[in-house]
Protein backbone atom coordinates (compact mmCIF):
# COMPACT_ATOMS: atom_id res chain seq x y z
CA UNK A 1 0.00 0.00 0.00
CA UNK A 2 3.25 2.20 -0.39
CA UNK A 3 3.55 4.98 -3.45
CA UNK A 4 5.05 7.95 -3.71
CA UNK A 5 3.33 11.18 -3.80
CA UNK A 6 3.14 12.78 -6.58
CA UNK A 7 3.57 16.07 -7.53
CA UNK A 8 3.23 19.25 -5.02
CA UNK A 9 0.34 20.43 -5.21
CA UNK A 10 0.22 24.84 -5.05
CA UNK A 11 -0.40 26.03 -1.86
CA UNK A 12 -3.26 28.65 -1.31
CA UNK A 13 -1.92 32.05 -2.07
CA UNK A 14 1.90 30.86 -3.21
CA UNK A 15 1.87 32.87 -5.68
CA UNK A 16 0.54 35.97 -4.43
CA UNK A 17 2.45 35.82 -1.66
CA UNK A 18 5.76 35.03 -3.24
CA UNK A 19 5.46 38.47 -5.13
CA UNK A 20 5.02 40.38 -2.09
CA UNK A 21 7.68 38.63 -0.50
CA UNK A 22 6.49 36.67 1.91
CA UNK A 23 6.84 33.25 1.06
CA UNK A 24 6.26 30.00 2.89
CA UNK A 25 9.39 27.27 3.42
CA UNK A 26 9.73 24.70 1.19
CA UNK A 27 7.32 21.37 1.87
CA UNK A 28 9.35 18.81 3.44
CA UNK A 29 9.71 15.33 1.80
CA UNK A 30 10.06 13.80 5.08
CA UNK A 31 6.34 14.94 5.81
CA UNK A 32 4.67 13.64 3.55
CA UNK A 33 3.01 9.86 3.62
CA UNK A 34 4.33 7.06 1.72
CA UNK A 35 1.31 5.05 1.68
CA UNK A 36 -2.04 5.02 -0.88
CA UNK A 37 -4.91 3.02 -1.21
CA UNK A 38 -4.59 -0.47 -3.11
CA UNK A 39 -5.29 -0.49 -6.80
CA UNK A 40 -3.77 3.06 -6.64
CA UNK A 41 -4.75 6.96 -5.12
CA UNK A 42 -4.09 8.35 -2.12
CA UNK A 43 -7.81 10.04 -1.71
CA UNK A 44 -11.47 8.97 -1.31
CA UNK A 45 -14.09 10.79 -0.51
CA UNK A 46 -17.20 9.82 1.75
CA UNK A 47 -20.93 11.65 2.65
CA UNK A 48 -21.46 11.07 6.52
CA UNK A 49 -24.94 11.31 8.13
CA UNK A 50 -26.79 9.85 5.51
CA UNK A 51 -29.82 8.26 7.89
CA UNK A 52 -31.93 6.49 5.57
CA UNK A 53 -33.38 5.96 2.20
CA UNK A 54 -34.95 8.97 1.57
CA UNK A 55 -31.30 11.51 2.46
CA UNK A 56 -29.36 8.85 0.44
CA UNK A 57 -31.45 9.72 -2.58
CA UNK A 58 -31.01 13.47 -2.03
CA UNK A 59 -26.85 12.66 -1.41
CA UNK A 60 -27.44 10.49 -5.00
CA UNK A 61 -29.21 12.94 -6.63
CA UNK A 62 -26.98 16.48 -5.77
CA UNK A 63 -23.93 14.45 -6.23
CA UNK A 64 -24.75 13.51 -9.92
CA UNK A 65 -25.92 17.52 -10.01
CA UNK A 66 -22.86 18.68 -8.94
CA UNK A 67 -20.32 16.23 -9.67
CA UNK A 68 -19.22 15.19 -6.52
CA UNK A 69 -17.22 11.26 -7.01
CA UNK A 70 -18.23 9.45 -3.99
CA UNK A 71 -16.62 6.28 -2.74
CA UNK A 72 -18.56 5.99 0.74
CA UNK A 73 -21.92 6.95 2.68
CA UNK A 74 -22.07 6.26 5.82
CA UNK A 75 -24.91 6.40 8.65
CA UNK A 76 -24.82 7.66 12.24
CA UNK A 77 -27.82 6.00 13.70
CA UNK A 78 -27.60 2.84 13.60
CA UNK A 79 -28.34 -0.10 11.84
CA UNK A 80 -31.09 -0.50 14.60
CA UNK A 81 -32.73 2.85 13.45
CA UNK A 82 -33.11 0.93 10.24
CA UNK A 83 -36.18 -1.17 9.06
CA UNK A 84 -35.51 -4.64 6.59
CA UNK A 85 -36.83 -2.56 4.09
CA UNK A 86 -34.98 0.62 4.62
CA UNK A 87 -31.68 -0.92 4.32
CA UNK A 88 -32.51 -3.10 1.73
CA UNK A 89 -33.34 -0.44 -0.62
CA UNK A 90 -29.81 1.75 0.64
CA UNK A 91 -27.61 -1.34 -0.15
CA UNK A 92 -29.47 -1.72 -3.96
CA UNK A 93 -29.09 2.21 -4.21
CA UNK A 94 -25.25 2.27 -3.48
CA UNK A 95 -25.30 -1.07 -5.26
CA UNK A 96 -26.15 0.18 -8.44
CA UNK A 97 -23.74 3.14 -8.33
CA UNK A 98 -20.76 1.29 -6.84
CA UNK A 99 -20.59 2.66 -3.21
CA UNK A 100 -19.57 1.65 -0.07
CA UNK A 101 -22.29 1.68 2.57
CA UNK A 102 -21.61 2.12 5.62
CA UNK A 103 -24.01 1.65 9.23
CA UNK A 104 -23.25 2.47 12.52
CA UNK A 105 -23.30 -0.59 14.97
CA UNK A 106 -25.70 -1.02 18.06
CA UNK A 107 -26.45 0.85 21.42
CA UNK A 108 -23.61 3.37 22.82
CA UNK A 109 -23.11 4.72 26.41
CA UNK A 110 -24.81 8.17 25.62
CA UNK A 111 -28.23 6.62 25.08
CA UNK A 112 -27.87 4.03 27.50
CA UNK A 113 -29.01 4.68 31.14
CA UNK A 114 -25.65 5.55 33.00
CA UNK A 115 -25.42 9.12 33.89
CA UNK A 116 -22.07 9.01 33.86
CA UNK A 117 -21.93 9.75 30.14
CA UNK A 118 -24.10 13.05 31.12
CA UNK A 119 -21.27 13.94 33.78
CA UNK A 120 -18.94 17.16 32.82
CA UNK A 121 -15.97 13.89 32.27
CA UNK A 122 -18.67 12.01 29.84
CA UNK A 123 -17.68 9.15 31.86
CA UNK A 124 -17.00 6.14 28.74
CA UNK A 125 -18.53 8.17 26.42
CA UNK A 126 -19.87 6.32 23.06
CA UNK A 127 -18.15 3.34 24.01
CA UNK A 128 -20.85 0.20 24.71
CA UNK A 129 -21.91 -0.32 28.10
CA UNK A 130 -22.10 -4.29 29.71
CA UNK A 131 -22.43 -7.43 27.89
CA UNK A 132 -25.90 -6.70 26.42
CA UNK A 133 -24.49 -3.39 24.65
CA UNK A 134 -22.39 -5.55 22.18
CA UNK A 135 -24.49 -8.68 22.25
CA UNK A 136 -26.22 -5.29 20.68
CA UNK A 137 -23.61 -4.20 18.16
CA UNK A 138 -22.90 -7.77 16.88
CA UNK A 139 -26.68 -8.44 16.36
CA UNK A 140 -26.94 -5.33 14.79
CA UNK A 141 -23.95 -6.37 12.55
CA UNK A 142 -25.37 -10.03 11.45
CA UNK A 143 -28.34 -8.21 10.11
CA UNK A 144 -26.76 -5.53 7.83
CA UNK A 145 -24.44 -7.61 6.59
CA UNK A 146 -27.19 -10.32 6.09
CA UNK A 147 -28.91 -7.64 4.67
CA UNK A 148 -26.21 -6.75 1.91
CA UNK A 149 -23.98 -4.33 4.21
CA UNK A 150 -20.39 -4.97 3.49
CA UNK A 151 -19.00 -1.68 6.07
CA UNK A 152 -19.63 -1.46 9.37
CA UNK A 153 -19.03 1.50 12.09
CA UNK A 154 -18.27 0.99 15.09
CA UNK A 155 -17.27 3.03 18.72
CA UNK A 156 -15.96 0.30 20.94
CA UNK A 157 -12.56 -1.51 21.01
CA UNK A 158 -14.03 -4.25 22.32
CA UNK A 159 -17.01 -4.69 19.92
CA UNK A 160 -14.24 -3.69 17.04
CA UNK A 161 -12.35 -6.38 18.06
CA UNK A 162 -15.29 -9.13 18.63
CA UNK A 163 -16.33 -8.28 15.09
CA UNK A 164 -12.83 -8.59 13.40
CA UNK A 165 -12.88 -12.19 15.37
CA UNK A 166 -16.55 -12.96 13.91
CA UNK A 167 -15.37 -11.74 10.50
CA UNK A 168 -12.63 -14.22 11.20
CA UNK A 169 -14.80 -16.70 11.84
CA UNK A 170 -16.99 -16.69 9.04
CA UNK A 171 -19.53 -15.31 11.34
CA UNK A 172 -20.28 -12.16 8.98
CA UNK A 173 -18.46 -11.93 5.53
CA UNK A 174 -14.29 -12.06 5.20
CA UNK A 175 -14.98 -8.86 3.21
CA UNK A 176 -16.86 -6.59 5.76
CA UNK A 177 -14.79 -3.58 6.35
CA UNK A 178 -14.94 -2.04 10.06
CA UNK A 179 -14.21 1.47 10.24
CA UNK A 180 -13.86 3.51 13.52
CA UNK A 181 -16.06 6.03 14.44
CA UNK A 182 -14.62 10.14 15.09
CA UNK A 183 -16.38 9.51 18.17
CA UNK A 184 -13.68 7.60 19.96
CA UNK A 185 -10.89 8.54 17.42
CA UNK A 186 -7.16 7.90 18.21
CA UNK A 187 -4.95 11.14 18.71
CA UNK A 188 -1.61 9.40 18.93
CA UNK A 189 0.61 6.75 16.25
CA UNK A 190 0.25 4.56 19.64
CA UNK A 191 -3.39 4.05 19.81
CA UNK A 192 -3.82 4.64 15.94
CA UNK A 193 -1.78 1.39 15.30
CA UNK A 194 -3.92 -0.69 18.21
CA UNK A 195 -7.35 0.45 16.45
CA UNK A 196 -5.32 -1.00 12.98
CA UNK A 197 -4.51 -4.61 15.09
CA UNK A 198 -7.75 -4.93 17.08
CA UNK A 199 -9.23 -5.30 13.23
CA UNK A 200 -10.06 -1.12 11.91
CA UNK A 201 -9.96 -1.17 7.98
CA UNK A 202 -9.96 2.61 8.54
CA UNK A 203 -9.88 4.91 11.12
CA UNK A 204 -11.91 8.51 11.68
CA UNK A 205 -9.33 10.93 13.64
CA UNK A 206 -10.90 13.64 15.22
CA UNK A 207 -10.47 16.82 12.84
CA UNK A 208 -8.49 18.56 15.01
CA UNK A 209 -5.26 16.50 14.64
CA UNK A 210 -2.30 18.88 13.61
CA UNK A 211 -0.65 17.99 10.30
CA UNK A 212 2.24 16.67 12.10
CA UNK A 213 0.22 14.54 14.07
CA UNK A 214 -0.70 12.86 10.61
CA UNK A 215 2.61 12.07 9.49
CA UNK A 216 3.41 11.04 13.03
CA UNK A 217 0.35 8.72 12.60
CA UNK A 218 2.05 7.58 9.07
CA UNK A 219 5.33 6.69 10.58
CA UNK A 220 3.48 3.45 12.26
CA UNK A 221 0.53 2.95 9.92
CA UNK A 222 -1.01 2.79 6.60
CA UNK A 223 -4.38 2.09 7.24
CA UNK A 224 -6.48 4.33 5.76
CA UNK A 225 -7.64 7.03 7.60
CA UNK A 226 -10.83 9.51 7.61
CA UNK A 227 -11.28 13.00 8.71
CA UNK A 228 -13.97 15.72 8.08
CA UNK A 229 -12.86 18.34 5.92
CA UNK A 230 -16.20 20.41 8.00
CA UNK A 231 -16.84 18.53 11.54
CA UNK A 232 -20.01 18.45 13.16
CA UNK A 233 -20.30 21.10 15.85
CA UNK A 234 -20.61 18.48 18.43
CA UNK A 235 -16.80 17.10 17.04
CA UNK A 236 -15.47 20.26 17.22
CA UNK A 237 -17.44 22.61 14.33
CA UNK A 238 -13.39 22.85 12.61
CA UNK A 239 -13.15 23.70 8.70
CA UNK A 240 -10.23 23.10 7.13
CA UNK A 241 -10.93 22.91 3.18
CA UNK A 242 -7.56 25.16 2.36
CA UNK A 243 -5.66 21.96 4.28
CA UNK A 244 -7.34 19.70 1.95
CA UNK A 245 -3.94 18.90 -0.26
CA UNK A 246 -1.78 18.98 2.59
CA UNK A 247 -3.84 16.77 4.53
CA UNK A 248 -3.50 14.14 1.69
CA UNK A 249 -0.14 15.06 1.65
CA UNK A 250 0.36 14.00 5.37
CA UNK A 251 -2.42 11.49 6.02
CA UNK A 252 -3.01 9.43 2.46
CA UNK A 253 -4.14 7.39 2.39
CA UNK A 254 -7.42 9.76 3.33
CA UNK A 255 -10.64 9.59 3.38
CA UNK A 256 -12.12 13.33 2.95
CA UNK A 257 -15.81 13.52 4.93
CA UNK A 258 -17.85 16.04 4.24
CA UNK A 259 -19.74 17.05 7.43
CA UNK A 260 -21.72 20.41 8.89
CA UNK A 261 -20.97 22.81 10.88
CA UNK A 262 -23.34 25.16 12.40
CA UNK A 263 -26.67 22.24 11.78
CA UNK A 264 -27.91 20.53 14.84
CA UNK A 265 -27.40 17.05 15.87
CA UNK A 266 -29.80 14.48 14.42
CA UNK A 267 -28.64 11.29 15.87
CA UNK A 268 -31.13 8.64 16.57
CA UNK A 269 -32.80 10.22 13.77
CA UNK A 270 -37.00 9.77 13.26
CA UNK A 271 -38.87 11.44 10.41
CA UNK A 272 -40.34 14.33 13.27
CA UNK A 273 -36.66 15.10 12.02
CA UNK A 274 -37.26 15.12 8.23
CA UNK A 275 -36.96 18.44 6.88
CA UNK A 276 -34.01 19.49 8.90
CA UNK A 277 -32.11 16.05 7.56
CA UNK A 278 -32.79 16.23 4.32
CA UNK A 279 -31.60 20.03 3.99
CA UNK A 280 -27.90 19.13 6.07
CA UNK A 281 -28.09 16.27 3.34
CA UNK A 282 -28.17 18.65 0.56
CA UNK A 283 -25.71 20.30 1.71
CA UNK A 284 -23.05 18.46 2.53
CA UNK A 285 -22.52 16.81 -0.84
CA UNK A 286 -22.49 20.63 -1.77
CA UNK A 287 -19.59 21.15 0.75
CA UNK A 288 -18.04 18.03 -1.07
CA UNK A 289 -18.81 20.16 -4.25
CA UNK A 290 -16.57 23.16 -2.58
CA UNK A 291 -13.39 21.15 -1.15
CA UNK A 292 -13.29 19.03 -4.70
CA UNK A 293 -12.95 22.57 -6.72
CA UNK A 294 -9.80 23.55 -4.17
CA UNK A 295 -8.49 20.39 -4.54
CA UNK A 296 -8.22 21.33 -8.75
CA UNK A 297 -7.47 24.61 -8.08
CA UNK A 298 -4.56 23.95 -6.29
CA UNK A 299 -3.50 21.10 -8.60
CA UNK A 300 -3.90 18.49 -6.25
CA UNK A 301 -7.02 16.39 -7.47
CA UNK A 302 -5.19 14.24 -9.97
CA UNK A 303 -4.67 11.32 -6.55
CA UNK A 304 -8.21 10.18 -5.80
CA UNK A 305 -8.80 6.68 -5.81
CA UNK A 306 -10.90 4.65 -8.50
CA UNK A 307 -14.57 4.74 -7.84
CA UNK A 308 -15.65 1.79 -6.26
CA UNK A 309 -12.82 0.76 -4.27
CA UNK A 310 -12.97 0.02 -0.83
CA UNK A 311 -10.72 -2.28 0.35
CA UNK A 312 -7.52 -1.24 2.68
CA UNK A 313 -5.02 -3.47 1.26
CA UNK A 314 -2.88 -5.80 3.63
CA UNK A 315 -2.87 -4.44 7.40
CA UNK A 316 -1.23 -5.23 10.66
CA UNK A 317 -3.43 -7.43 12.83
CA UNK A 318 -3.54 -8.92 16.52
CA UNK A 319 -3.00 -12.87 16.44
CA UNK A 320 -6.08 -14.29 16.72
CA UNK A 321 -6.10 -17.10 19.21
CA UNK A 322 -8.29 -20.55 18.94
Amino acid sequence: MTDAPTTAARRPGEQALTALGLSAPAPDPADASPHSFPGGGRWRTEIPSCEGPEALAVVLKEASRLDVPIHRISQGSGVWMLTDAEITEMVESTGERDIELCLFTGPRGTWDIGGSTRTDSRGAGLRARGHDAVAGCVEDAVRATELGVKCLLVADEGVLWTLHRARAAGIIPADTTLKVSALIGPVNPAAYAVYERLGADSVNVPSDLTLDHLTEIRRVSGAPMDMYIEAPDDLGGYVRMYEVAELIRRGAPLYLKFGLSKAPGIYPYGHHMRELTLATTKERVRRGRLALDLLARHGADGDMAPLGSRLPGDLQRFEISS
